[in-house]
Parts: C-alpha cells; structure tokens; sequence
C-alpha cells in the first residue's frame, strides 16, 4: 500500500499539465465505424493503447483513445490527441514523442517510453487510413 507521503512525491514528480491532463483527460473513448485505429502495447510495462481516427479529407476531424496505464501513458495519450487533432496526415506523421513531452513540459525520465504508446498508435493509424485508400483508389 502507497503511503500518503509517498504518493505526494509521485505526484511532485510530474508537472501541472501532466497532472491536469491525467486528472482530465482528453478525447477518450472510441469513434464508431473509425476511418482508421491502431492499438499498441508495451510489454515491459503493461500500458496499453487503442487509438481511433475519423477522417475528413486529408485532416484529422476528430480522435480518440481508450488506454490503460499509469498516469504518464493517460496524459501523455491525451496530450497527442490535442496535438493531432485538426492536423494533416503529413504533419500527424512529425509528431514525435519529444513534441509530446514538450506539450506536457516534461515527464520524468522512467516515464518517458509512455510518450512512445500514443506516437506510435498514431503513426500506424495514419499508415492503415493510407493503405486504405490507396485500395480504395486502385479499386475506384
């Protein structure tokens, strides 16, 4: 069992938009009948994401996730959704995990592979939502 003041400590590790973004997140849930989704895990530490996509055009309209994990994995996911909302399919593809963290103003160090999850699942929705329509052009 953590100790009160062991649990504040954890907390003073992290900053006041990591912890608003964990004590509220953004963008959870799924999307129904998703343009794209992904889900990616971590093995090492358990943390798990499903990310979902609905697209207009070439632009992210809408996000969202459904994750499982410590308070790094639920912030940094609801900080990517914020970044890539609105954003085009090239420029959701720059989004790194370092452009999370600096979103966040930082994590710390042990936390950092969190930013990974959310980036990933990201990257390998857009890449599912380009082969789609790649088939969908060739059989047009």
């Amino acid at each position: 069992m953590v100790e009160e003041q062991d649990y504040e400590q954890v907390l003073m590790e992290y900053s006041q938009n990591v912890l608003e973004h964990f004590l509220n997140p953004r963008n959870v849930g799924r999307i129904e009948a998703p343009d794209a989704a992904a889900k990616v895990g971590d093995p090492g530490c358990g943390d798990y994401i499903e990310l979902f996509l609905r697209m207009e055009g070439n632009k992210i309209a809408e996000i969202k996730y459904l994750v499982f994990g410590c308070a790094g994995a639920i912030s940094t996911s609801s900080a990517l959704t914020e970044l890539a909302k609105g954003k085009s399919v090239a420029e959701a593809l720059e989004i790194t995990d370092d452009d999370v963290i600096d979103y966040l103003g930082g994590i710390p160090e042990r936390k950092k592979h969190c930013s990974l999850l959310g980036v990933k699942a990201l990257h390998s929705a857009i890449k599912a939502y380009q082969q789609k329509m790649k088939f969908v052009q060739k059989t047009s």
